[in-house]
């Protein structure tokens, strides 16, 4: 039986680095009809697109959907269920479309989002999820640290909240990745320095970009104007894998 529907790919092209897109990504980017990315109704770009524009086929039309910068939980699920109608819309009409990420797909992703109401509305049609390489596996390599060693655990949190989680797990994690650090920096540093476990803390802002810049000194990122693309990287002293 033929096909006549549409394949949706959720691909994550990586923190943005262009060569950091997986040979999986490339392949199945010169091959869909049409390719979608998150934006902010407050802008007109993606870096998702910026970073794969060159995979993708000068016949593929690419479209952003727009999703608003609000804390209304209402009004962000109200987006995520139109956006999911639009592509849903689209494989029904037979077209294979592809929905693009920064990072990696099922990390802190809109595309997971935007998937379980594909799944939900549509049950019968397709879905195929390609990973990307995350941004904190990136700031590892960049640094030249093993984000975890031996028997040693690793947490990776969101910084939206501040450091409250680490508050909560305590010494528990030998190594801890706060992703979207942004405005809550200096809580996570609060955090940080009230367990007194972790020796060692790195930040890093736009990592693969071309603005990528280190921070060494935790005490320094604090004070800087907030960036939206800030992770911080913390490990507790161990020895091959074991607390000393």
């Amino acid at each position: 039986m033929t096909k006549t529907t549409g394949t949706l790919f959720g691909i994550g092209v990586g923190p943005g680095d262009p060569d950091l897109i997986t040979m999986k990504a490339v392949k199945i980017l010169k091959q869909v009809d049409l390719v979608f990315a998150a934006a902010s109704t407050k802008n007109n770009h993606s870096l998702a697109v910026n970073i794969a524009r060159e995979h993708i086929p000068d016949g593929a039309a690419v479209k952003l959907l727009r999703f608003p910068m609000t804390r209304d939980k209402s009004e962000t699920r109200k987006a995520w269920k139109e956006h999911a109608r639009t592509i849903i819309t689209e494989l029904e009409k037979g077209r294979n479309v592809a929905f693009l990420t920064l990072g990696d797909s099922m990390t802190y992703s809109t595309y997971g989002y935007i998937l379980k109401h594909v799944q939900t509305l549509a049950p019968h049609l397709e879905a195929q999820t390609v990973p990307g390489i995350t941004s904190y596996q990136a700031a590892a390599a960049r640094l030249n640290m093993p984000l975890v060693e031996g028997e040693e655990s690793l947490m990776v949190v969101s910084g939206v909240k501040g450091g409250n989680r680490l508050r909560e797990l305590c010494g528990i994690p030998e190594n801890v990745v706060f992703l979207k650090a942004y405005r809550n920096v200096t809580d996570i540093k609060a955090a940080i320095d009230e367990s007194g476990q972790y020796a060692s803390c790195v930040g890093i802002k736009s990592c693969g970009h071309p603005d990528e810049e280190i921070i060494k000194d935790i005490e320094e990122l604090s004070r800087r104007k907030p960036d939206y693309w800030t992770l911080i990287l913390t490990k507790q002293a161990t020895n091959n894998g074991s607390k000393p």
